[in-house]
């Protein structure tokens, strides 16, 4: 049994009904079938409320009844099932980082190897059609053996010991027959070398092992990787915040040290730390990552502030109302972390489909030795020959590329249109799509302001309050500004936090801000981002902006609808900006003033109607929703955690990549279909021509390759054709 490396109770949370709660961290877990056998386990545990485990992460959310269970124990029963467990410390990766190493360093060792086995097979599958004699093909055996088994030995490693501690406790997955096969083949070789025979399989062992562990090495980054980007979510609340004393002193104290009651002051340019209320201060807060607000919230004391926003103009003193864990932003994360648990259904389809495919391959390899040396009355090396022949001819690998062969053709097709797929099943779940949800800002806009009805405006005015707006940083004003072509700042200028911009006159003081600190007076309801300008002898001006659409987004809607799809809008933004983009754009159905938890129950009630939902998005609002879809999409410039929760990334300043990525998925599946179907004859033409004994371990090698050539070929079509409209 495995030892706990790291005390949990320190790093139990226990919540007020008497529930503890522990994330843990569990190395060993490669596959859905890893994470569903822990979770069977600990279901099955007295007092256990929740088990969810995360591939991706390789982290369990715990939930027990603290009197009826305990962390110490849920942690054991999980190293008794062979996996390594300790109470996760945010930002630990080392054992990531060692075991894309450890697969790496086999990956490496077992491609040299077959590399250079393979020109000794060559010259003697040459010599046996020349003059080639017994001494020189034995040579070459034992050259062979001395290269391919200390390589195989090191190689085989990522495979067998799973499988031995998988068969160790009565299971049996993937990794068994692989490795079973690979021991038979070494060790018939080593057999037929010894005895002078003519054939052995070195090399077929060797590459076979070189093979898989390409996939497993970049299954394991590509895990790995988004597992990073969800973990560095929390960094956005910053390292360490300036907390303000009882008598007035500052001291810097790591975000985790915050506690509810502290007052933290936040200087302009710096990042939120904790969930508050402003104290003192004016100032703009930018929450567009979080809430999906596009325009700056003004702040004033008493206002209420999320950790993880920006504070853009003046300091603010900050006092916590909640810290750390029980932040918005650590919620978001839950959320991400939560969708991501409940995602996972072809991996546990193909799951289920290995633990069917392995033992019957081992009963087919089992059944022919017993038939051949039993029945048949031949001696036993020869009956282990033909078994061999079953195991190698229906090694999965024709069953293992049909679908990765299609998505390595798809990603390279979508690469060229400006697509990254990040996930290894997310064009599965495109092609099953059947309804669109868009974000707006950042998504279905570009996110940058423009100034509406320009030509409706004066030059003076223009000019005037271009000059004024040089003078700051903020959005509305940067996009005032470069609408008059950057012209210089006016000296003097003075910036009112939350209010807007003055400079005193000759005649007067001239102003640039919110309607009612500018002209005075509410004004009529904002039909989005404004300024208003008031200077003496002129009558006020009202500058209003737009969140502009993507070139192509009204295109790229109605190209969805050809393509059968509903389409949405979703968006945490005012009613009047939704309203507006809905309409340019040709969207029917939309919602405005959506927060992160909202966006996810919206996405809830569509699956639960037997909707398909694609999400596009790109703020860190949209993380949880993308992390829930059936499948995601996520512009470039996105956040990190928005990239990493998305199952697909679209470059450029076009939607239309959205339209392409969804027109090749469906291509793709219908390939991936096909390949299938050629798996499956391959496997009930050759399993019992193999069984009959009517092919070599070298033929069913042969046959094997084959098959994946054929594959292959088949999933090389999708490249052929025209461009995905």
């Amino acid at each position: 049994m495995s030892e706990i490396a790291l005390d949990p109770a320190p790093f139990v949370h226990r919540e007020d009904d008497g529930i503890a709660s522990l994330t843990v961290l569990v190395d060993g877990i490669h596959c859905a079938g890893c994470v569903q056998r822990i979770e069977r386990t600990l279901a099955g545990v007295p007092g256990v409320v929740t088990a969810r485990g995360n591939l991706s992460t390789r982290r369990f959310r715990l939930r027990w009844r603290d009197d009826q269970a305990s962390a110490a124990d849920l942690i054991a029963r999980i190293a008794a099932l062979g996996y390594g467990a300790t109470p996760f410390v945010e930002r630990a990766d080392g054992d990531s980082a060692a075991t894309n190493r450890r697969l790496l360093r086999a990956l490496a060792v077992s491609g040299f190897a077959a590399a250079n086995v393979m020109l000794l097979s060559v010259a003697v599958w040459s010599g046996a059609v020349s003059d080639m004699d017994e001494v020189t093909r034995g040579l070459f055996h034992w050259i062979s053996a001395l290269i391919v088994l200390p390589a195989a030995a090191y190689s085989v490693r990522p495979f067998a010991g799973p499988a031995l501690r998988q068969l160790s406790r009565g299971q049996v997955g993937m990794d068994l027959p692989i490795t079973v096969a690979v021991v038979l083949t070494l060790g018939l070789s080593i057999a037929e070398t010894y005895r002078g025979g003519p054939h052995v399989y070195f090399d077929a062992a060797i590459m076979l092992l070189f093979f898989l562990l390409i996939g497993r090495t970049l299954d394991h980054q590509a895990r790995a990787r988004a597992g990073r980007l969800a973990e560095n979510l929390l960094v956005l609340r910053g390292m360490e915040a300036t907390v303000i004393d009882a008598d007035g002193r500052q001291r810097a104290v790591a975000v985790s040290a915050l506690a509810p009651g502290m007052r933290v002051l936040v200087a302009a340019g710096g990042r939120i730390a904790a969930d508050g209320s402003v104290e003192s201060g004016r100032s703009d807060v930018d929450t567009s990552l979080v809430t999906g607000e596009s325009v700056p919230v003004a702040v004033a004391p008493g206002a209420e502030v999320l950790a993880g926003t920006l504070n853009l103009t003046a300091p603010i003193v900050v006092t916590v109302r909640a810290a750390g864990e029980d932040t918005v932003l650590a919620e978001i994360a839950r959320l991400i972390d939560t969708a991501g648990q409940g995602r996972g259904a072809y991996v546990r389809l193909a799951d289920r489909m290995a633990r069917i495919y392995a033992p019957m391959v081992h009963i087919a390899a089992l059944a022919t030795f017993l038939l051949w040396w039993g029945w048949l009355g031949a001696e036993w090396q020869a009956a282990l020959i033909v078994a061999v022949s079953v195991l190698i001819i229906t090694c999965p690998c024709a069953l293992g590329l049909a679908v990765p062969v299609v998505q390595v053709v798809a990603n390279g097709r979508l690469l060229a249109e400006g697509v990254i797929v990040k996930s290894a099943d997310g064009l599965e779940r495109l092609a099953e799509v059947d309804t669109v949800i868009f974000d707006k800002t950042g998504t279905l806009t570009t996110g940058a302001l423009v100034l509406r009805d320009a030509d409706g405006i004066s030059p003076d005015d223009l000019a005037f309050a271009a000059m004024l707006a040089g003078a700051s940083r903020h959005p509305i004003c940067r996009a005032l500004h470069a609408a008059a072509g950057h012209p210089a700042a006016a000296g003097g200028v003075r910036e009112h936090p939350g209010d807007g911009l003055s400079l005193a006159l000759g005649e007067g003081e001239a102003r640039l801000g919110r309607h009612a600190w500018a002209v005075g007076g509410e004004g009529a309801a904002a039909q989005g981002p404004e300024l208003w300008l008031s200077r003496p002898g002129h009558a006020p001006v009202a500058f209003r902006f737009d969140d502009s659409l993507r070139r192509d987004a009204a295109e790229t809607v109605q190209a969805l609808r050809r393509m059968g799809l509903a389409v949405e809008l979703l968006s945490g933004d005012r009613e009047e900006t939704v309203a507006r983009a809905a309409r340019d754009s040709g969207i029917d159905v939309w919602r405005s003033g959506a927060r992160p938890a909202d966006k996810l129950a919206h996405l809830s009630r569509l699956a639960g109607e037997g909707r398909k939902v694609l999400m596009v998005g790109d703020g860190l609002n949209d993380a949880p929703a993308l992390a829930a879809a059936h499948a995601s999409i996520s512009p470039a410039a996105a956040a990190d955690v928005s990239q990493a929760a998305a199952d697909l990334v679209f470059q450029g300043a076009a939607l239309g990549p959205v339209a392409h990525g969804i027109a090749v998925a469906r291509r793709a599946r219908a390939l991936a279909r096909g390949n299938f179907a050629l798996a499956f004859a391959y496997n009930v033409f050759a399993v019992p021509v193999a069984m009959a004994g009517l092919v070599t371990p070298l033929i069913a090698a042969a046959a094997m390759s084959a098959s994946s050539v054929l594959v292959t070929a088949n999933a090389l079509r999708l490249g052929l054709g025209r461009k995905a409209k």
